[in-house]
């Protein structure tokens, strides 16, 4: 061990000796292809890094600047780059001053010598790599002269350099340059008006001054540059009209970054850079990327509406020429025989990049701007395409129909009957490929357009489907349309489908004995789907079903047809469940048998079945329910090994050379994060997702009998709260969270926790809890946030109080946190309402945004109650830290449902710490009066419930303030109706001393019976009867002549429905049979005379009874 380190010092020390051969040598493998050659200059290198800094970094920069050989300064440059940059291996601060100065000056002056290009490229990088760390504190006050020398001198290789200086500089410490900005103005401008600089020169200035104006913090500052706009427009043009495409597209890009990021830095000046973009979007002599992306450009510029709110609607024309633009585009498809002889759905033979460009765009530019603005447009453009010869037209509207669908949904349902006839038509073109566009619309439509679509025209679209599926000679068509029966009956109920299954199951058998393994998929899809939709209505065709779909699990062993076999069991599972476990027991062991044996098999990573049997086998339980338990052994051990697949990641630079060949791989994502290119394989990321769903399907079936696997799951699950490659994979891990304490709780409370007491619970909670505190602080999804918050509050409802102060705190600190985020989210939006541009359509969609936010506050309004029903008046300290967040929330300024669930929060206080809350009735009771007559029904039953806890609890506290009752019984008022009779009845039991009760009672009697809240109805209608027995003065009145009214109440609600406890009536009766032996029958006669016939003969039956 020591002679080998001795060996290592002495390589090092002839690396680092004044001989520049050996450093070259050692450098040149650095790059070596040989793993073992590599890993030992790594280890020499490293070493050089702990111990001698100074020259290892003195070394590299002499080899910068004098090696004869490009490869060599390139590394050089990189290295020195990997050096400078500020992470955990930084070497700047431990450098002497004498090396520091010298690696400035000797970079500095590299860039004046190198000749190569793409060197010369990687010495800015390193040069701005180190700027970024020391020029904000003045470290090199060398530097920023140098560049502007550059800039104005006469080589167009140093002016390309300043400028890639300049945009870096601006992204990393953008603030040492806006001092400058005035001179930094100049230079853009000369040099982007300038006739003799190069294009290369040109697209480094644009890239520079776009990369500036990003960074610059006020619209003024920006609003400086407006002058130079025309010139980096200009830029684009001219290397188009001298027929430089590869410039033209370099400043595209530059271009569609500035559109995202400062969309109104462009508004000035809009007409004409979008007329420009247009114009090459159309012009069909320019090569297609460059077309593509001016259509980026403009589809970039309608998706940052966050920026510039409505800005590109009221361009006159905008929306028709882009549209018609990508209409072309989605024409350029051809009749390729290879679409007609495929053996999967998924093939696109025929479609070019032009489709596929098409497609996404319109996909995006409807969500982008909503069908108020796409849809007439569309509309207009479909009915030319539709009567035009061309097939490829047809398919063009189809296919854009189905496009627009998601993002114009709201306004497509409003026609629904032209939409539907307009598809429905191209089911009878002669076109195969047309007919299969037609179905794949009604596919779309049923998704976005669900499920209006299916209850409004189920009678003409079904039958259509139906038909082609007959269309022999076209398999992918009968193929489609039995996936649009999937997508038409997931949004559709039993009723509807029930009178058109006998037709659809006998087509779907027929189908699945189809040659061709792309039908017998489709007919298996649409059956499982259509099972799953019309439930107990599949019983009947169960025994003709399940023969055929044994014999495919059973026999479609081949690997051709792996598919078929998983999408068998998606199916026979699906059925199994529609028709209950007494139908499906029986064929559900022999179905087990069969998975535990292929459980059993090694299967290939990319194998479909192990993601549809991780499926089966959890539905399979959900249809068994307990007696599922004993197959958990063979089930959970692969299912836990899927939820515990590590992400399949791969990290390049995002610059990197090979990002072309990577892109078009379907089973890969990418994302840019910085400077790192990130590639996940999805098929992982989706078999992990699964697996994490089942996981919470089995915990929330199997309840206490998943006991045995808390522990395991529990620390499987609890770390991707935070996984934050796949939402899904979250959802599901949050989902699971309650499901787990739930299973824990009850397996103790029935004794089935081996030997567990509720310490086990506490300790649970105390894992599970914190954890989705702080999963709940990073989570960047508002879904996903509202999702967490609600199985928050169920974990809380479950731990109950093994909760310890501490969590309470932090629990608090993360409701302080959540209303924070959410209350600045909303004000963006407020800032975005103000904007020049900002119309109804806008506004229509912070609306939606701003729902999301109502959901948070409902759910932390749902965990204060839960924390209050808890620890009652423990918990007020809490409560009062908290009421700086609360009290904003019942401004006249807040949303209807803001203002409900600040109120029921005060409920939730007032009622559960009673006489401790008091001291909230000053800050709350004006507010809960006020709210008692607002124009929303749900915040006046808020208020009103509230005033009837006070008037319980309140004591000498609650000075009452009864006014009139509501004015109408209309359904949306019913419930608050009803809550205020309740209240107005408790005041008048506990402070009547503080009201007229000769008029309110009277005025109280009148509006009973209630029917609405039956829970409030029992409670006021025993109140009745209560006051009836004690004889109370002011309820009966002077000559008891309000006795007619109680008596027509009481045979009311005793012939109503569930309105009254059995107690009660009970009391009632008896209290009629008294007034039958008290009254004079003549008085009792006229008062029985005004029931109802059924009344009269129902009492007669209880009295007599």
């Amino acid at each position: 061990m020591a002679s080998d380190q001795l060996q290592q010092q002495a390589q090092l020390a002839m690396v680092l000796g004044s001989d520049t051969a050996p450093f070259e040598t050692l450098i040149s493998h650095l790059m070596s292809s040989s793993n073992e050659q590599r890993s030992s200059a790594e280890a020499l290198f490293n070493l050089a890094k702990q111990t001698n800094p100074d020259t290892l970094a003195l070394k590299l920069a002499h080899l910068l600047q004098l090696s004869p050989h490009p490869e060599a300064r390139a590394m050089a440059a990189v290295l020195l780059r990997k050096l400078l940059t500020r992470d955990d291996a930084y070497l700047w601060p431990r450098l002497s001053l004498p090396t520091q100065s010298s690696l400035k000056s000797s970079m500095l002056s590299c860039i004046q010598r190198e000749g190569a290009k793409s060197i010369s490229k990687k010495i800015c990088d390193t040069v701005s790599e180190l700027a970024s760390g020391i020029l904000p504190e003045n470290g090199w006050p060398e530097l920023l002269p140098f560049v502007f020398q550059c800039v104005s001198s006469d080589s167009s290789k140093l002016q390309e350099s300043a400028f890639l200086i300049v945009a870096q500089l601006s992204q990393y410490v953008g603030e040492t340059l806006t001092p400058h900005i005035k001179h930094l103005h100049g230079v853009f401008l000369q040099c982007l008006t300038s006739e003799s600089a190069s294009s290369d020169v040109k697209i480094a200035a644009l890239n520079a001054v776009i990369s500036f104006v990003q960074c610059l913090s006020n619209s003024n500052e920006r609003d400086r540059f407006q002058d130079v706009l025309p010139a980096m427009i200009r830029t684009l043009t001219e290397s188009l009209n001298n027929g430089n495409e590869a410039t033209a597209q370099e400043a595209l890009e530059l271009l569609i970054e500035l559109a995202g990021t400062e969309p109104r830095f462009l508004r000035r000046q809009l007409l004409d850079i979008v007329g420009s973009m247009l114009q090459i979007a159309e012009a069909e002599s320019l090569e297609e990327s460059t077309r593509h992306l001016a259509v980026e450009f403009l589809v970039t510029l309608a998706e940052a509406r966050e920026r510039a709110p409505g800005m590109v609607r009221k361009l006159p024309q905008f929306i028709d020429r882009l549209f018609a633009v990508l209409m072309k585009m989605l024409e350029d498809v051809e009749d390729d025989p290879a679409w007609y002889s495929a053996e999967t759905e998924d093939e696109d033979a025929g479609e070019t990049s032009n489709y596929s460009m098409g497609q996404e765009c319109l996909d995006r530019l409807a969500i982008a701007l909503g069908g108020n603005t796409i849809v007439p447009v569309a509309y207009q453009q479909f009915s030319a395409y539709l009567v035009a010869s061309e097939w490829q037209k047809h398919h063009a509207s189809l296919i854009a129909l189905a496009q627009i669908a998601e993002g114009c949904s709201k306004v497509m349902i409003k026609n629904l009957e032209q939409v539907v006839s307009m598809v429905l038509s191209q089911f009878q073109s002669p076109h195969p490929r047309v007919r299969w566009a037609a179905i794949n619309a009604i596919g779309q439509l049923s998704t976005d357009l669900g499920p209006d679509l299916q209850n409004q025209h189920h009678e003409i679209v079904l039958p259509a489907l139906a038909a082609a599926m007959d269309d022999l000679q076209n398999p992918r068509v009968q193929a489609h349309a039995a996936s649009a029966v999937l997508n038409f009956s997931e949004n559709c109920t039993p009723e509807i489908l029930a009178p058109y299954l006998d037709g659809i199951v006998s087509k779907l058998l027929v189908l699945l004995q189809n040659g061709k393994q792309m039908v017998q998929e489709g007919a298996l899809t649409a059956l499982a789907s259509v099972a799953d939709s019309s439930q107990e209505h599949f019983q009947k065709y169960y025994d003709v079903v399940m023969p055929y779909l044994k014999t495919i699990l059973m026999n479609a062993t081949d690997k051709s047809k792996r598919m078929l076999r998983a999408k068998s069991m998606e199916c026979i599972s699906l059925v199994g469940m529609a028709v209950g476990k007494d139908k499906f027991k029986e064929d559900a062991r022999q179905v087990m048998e069969v998975l535990m044996s292929l459980q059993g098999t090694e299967m290939e990573a990319d194998d479909p079945i192990t993601s549809y049997m991780l499926q089966a086998w959890a539905r399979l339980c959900k249809c068994l329910g307990q007696d599922f338990l004993p197959y958990m052994d063979v089930v959970m051990p692969p299912l836990l090994q899927s939820a515990q697949l590590k992400p399949d990641v791969t990290i390049t630079s995002a610059d990197s050379e090979n990002e072309a060949e990577d892109s078009d791989d379907e089973s890969m994502e990418t994302i840019i994060l910085g400077d790192k290119r990130i590639g996940i394989k999805t098929s992982v990321l989706e078999e992990k997702a699964t697996a994490c769903n089942m996981l919470c399907c089995y915990a929330d079936e199997l309840k206490e009998g998943f006991f045995p696997w808390i522990d395991q799951v529990a620390l499987t699950l609890v770390p991707l709260l935070k996984f934050y490659f796949h939402e899904e994979v979250r959802r599901a891990a949050v989902s699971a969270m309650p499901e787990l304490m739930r299973s824990a709780k009850l397996a103790i409370e029935k004794g089935e926790a081996q030997g567990r007491d509720l310490s086990y619970l506490k300790q649970l909670s105390d894992y599970i809890i914190p954890n989705m505190l702080e999963a709940l602080h990073k989570e960047p999804d508002t879904e996903i946030c509202v999702s967490m918050l609600e199985a928050i509050n169920e974990c809380l409802q479950i731990s109950g109080n093994l909760l310890d102060e501490g969590k309470i705190r932090s629990i608090v600190d993360e409701v302080k946190q959540v209303m924070t985020a959410s209350s600045s989210r909303k004000r963006e939006r407020g800032e975005r309402a103000n904007a020049e541009d900002f119309d109804a359509e806008e506004g229509e969609l912070i609306k939606e945004e701003n729902e999301q936010e109502e959901e948070i506050f409902d759910q932390v309004g749902e965990i204060l109650g839960t924390l209050v029903k808890t620890f009652k008046a423990l918990f007020l300290p809490f409560f009062d830290e908290l009421s700086s967040y609360l009290t904003p929330m019942w401004g006249r300024d807040k949303t209807a449902e803001e203002r409900r669930i600040a109120i029921c929060i005060f409920d939730d206080v007032a009622e559960q710490c009673r006489d401790a809350a008091f001291k909230y009735y000053d800050t709350y009771l004006p507010f809960v009066l006020e709210a008692c007559n607002d124009e929303s029904p749900e915040v006046r039953q808020a208020a009103v419930y509230g005033l009837g806890v006070c008037a319980e609890f309140g004591g000498s506290v609650f000075k009452p303030l009864v006014g009139g009752k509501p004015n109408a019984r209309q359904s949306e008022n019913a419930m608050a109706y009803d809550n205020a009779v309740s209240a107005v009845g408790k005041i008048c039991l506990f402070h009547r001393d503080s009201i007229d009760s000769s008029q309110v009672l009277p005025a109280w009697l009148n509006c009973l019976p209630l029917s609405n809240d039956v829970i409030e109805a029992k409670v006021v209608h025993d109140q009745l009867c209560s006051m009836v027995e004690r004889q109370d003065v002011d309820l009966l009145g002077p000559n008891n002549q309000y006795l007619p009214k109680i008596i027509t109440v009481f045979a009311e609600v005793l012939t109503g429905k569930d309105v009254v406890t059995q107690e009660t009536a009970g009391r009632m009766v008896n209290i009629l049979r008294q007034l039958q032996q008290t009254l004079p029958p003549s008085a009792l006669g006229s008062i029985w005379s005004t029931l109802k016939p059924e009344q009269q003969h129902a009492l007669q039956s209880m009295l007599s009874s």
